[in-house]
């Protein structure tokens, strides 16, 4: 089964396809994956502008779909174009038709003519369904890949199976990674339950999945996500965004520090939720008392005082800070739960030494444990998660949809059922 998948939630515009069988226990092909990234556009503002994310996916959408195709061997030119009037083919040369686009783009009307064009001059491709992030994330730039998603299920006549974007980065971890050998499929036997720590700019969860449908949200930020913190005190330190990165290559500098020391939020907390909002501060307040100065949130001069040493100190202090904590709930919810395997996700998956950390953790403490971490280039938003997580919505017989709210959380009942 081929799927194509969309991904638009933040500042990443993805359109990947992605080959799948196996069913519950499902082995994924990446065929081809297309990220355009607006992580220059934004760096100015110091974070994502939803508007400016919603302008360029409008923008970025139609050619990145058109490399996916390629790369993925279904880009097909006809023989001779087809008239505006003919969406979809099936459905002949009548007046509705002609306005199908128009209609269900009526929201993105910059998407029609370029959309228009490309759907003249291929023919379908060969794919089976299309999936799309319906959340969470930034609701103006969801809406672009919704709607974008939507008129081509329409005009190719494909099923659209919405996603929601943490299942993805989840399943991330089944992919196979650039270093594979290309268009080659990887096999991970993936035992439940499945302890999962996904970490992002947007979200901080640890969750236990007793199947591919059911998931429970053990534990979660009450305040910022992991990486909202990196980036916020990047900004402090003066560096530039995305923080995570920055603070990380920083920190390969920083030593010890008699005078850098940084509390370890809800470390000894009785419950598996986090907090990053108060290291933050913290930060802020250290800065303060080294240089004598008020530290600006939005930009730094207070760091400006600061010599590269303490900057790397402090940098280095924070990272173990809130990978402390994140390893020592991970090892409770390890010690409470009994999970077989352990899968982690998010773009702040990326770092070396959370990885380095949490493998230390299984190997020292839980080797009966089964680790999978995904691919660094997986950690961030793409969209052959997105197809992946809409393969096990295949499976299992979720229906698909034609209509549906962008913005969509899943959470679980009580009774462990999910819901949106």
């Amino acid at each position: 089964m081929k799927i194509l998948g969309i991904e638009t939630s933040c500042d990443e515009t993805a359109v990947a396809i992605v080959e799948a069988e196996g069913g519950a226990s499902p082995v994924f092909k990446v065929l081809s994956s297309v990220v355009s990234s607006q992580m220059k556009l934004h760096s100015e503002w110091g974070g994502v502008v939803p508007m400016l994310a919603k302008r360029e996916h409008a923008r970025n959408l139609v050619p990145v779909l058109e490399k996916a195709l390629r790369e993925a061997g279904l880009y097909v030119e006809r023989s001779e174009p087809l008239q505006a009037t003919s969406y979809p083919p099936e459905r002949g040369r009548s007046e509705r038709a002609g306005k199908l686009l128009a209609t269900l783009l009526v929201r993105e009307p910059e998407l029609i003519a370029p959309l228009t064009t490309l759907l003249q001059n291929i023919e379908i491709p060969a794919i089976d369904a299309i999936a799309v992030t319906k959340g969470p994330g930034l609701e103006p730039a969801l809406w672009v890949g919704v709607n974008f998603s939507q008129a081509l299920a329409a005009a190719w006549q494909k099923p659209l199976y919405p996603v929601n974007h943490m299942e993805g980065h989840i399943l991330a971890a089944l992919l196979p990674s650039r270093e594979e050998v290309k268009g080659k499929s990887r096999k991970v036997k993936v035992e439940f339950p499945i302890l999962s720590l996904l970490v992002s700019g947007g979200h901080t969860e640890l969750d236990l999945l007793t199947d591919w449908r059911t998931y429970q949200i053990l534990g979660e930020t009450r305040d910022d996500a992991v990486g909202e913190a990196f980036d916020k005190v990047a900004r402090l330190l003066g560096l530039p965004y995305p923080g995570g990165p920055a603070i990380s290559a920083l920190a390969l500098k920083g030593e010890a520090n008699p005078r850098v020391v940084l509390p370890r939020p809800m470390l000894h907390s009785k419950d598996l939720d986090f907090s990053f909002a108060g290291i933050k501060t913290a930060v802020r307040y250290l800065i303060e008392k080294l240089t004598g100065m008020e530290a600006l949130l939005r930009r730094s001069k207070a760091s400006l005082s600061l010599d590269e040493q303490t900057k790397a100190d402090i940098a280095l202090e924070f990272q173990n800070a809130v990978v402390e904590v994140l390893v020592s709930k991970v090892d409770t919810a390890v010690r409470d739960h009994a999970p077989k395997t352990f899968i982690l996700g998010g773009g702040v998956a990326a770092n070396i030494y959370l990885r380095d950390s949490l493998s230390k953790l299984f190997a020292e403490k839980h080797p009966d444990v089964q680790v999978i971490l995904p691919s660094r280039e997986l950690t961030t938003d793409n969209a052959a998660m997105i197809a992946a997580a809409a393969y096990l919505r295949i499976t299992y017989n979720m229906p698909p949809e034609t209509s549906f709210r962008a913005q969509g959380n899943l959470r679980v009942t009580d009774s462990g059922e999910a819901s949106q």
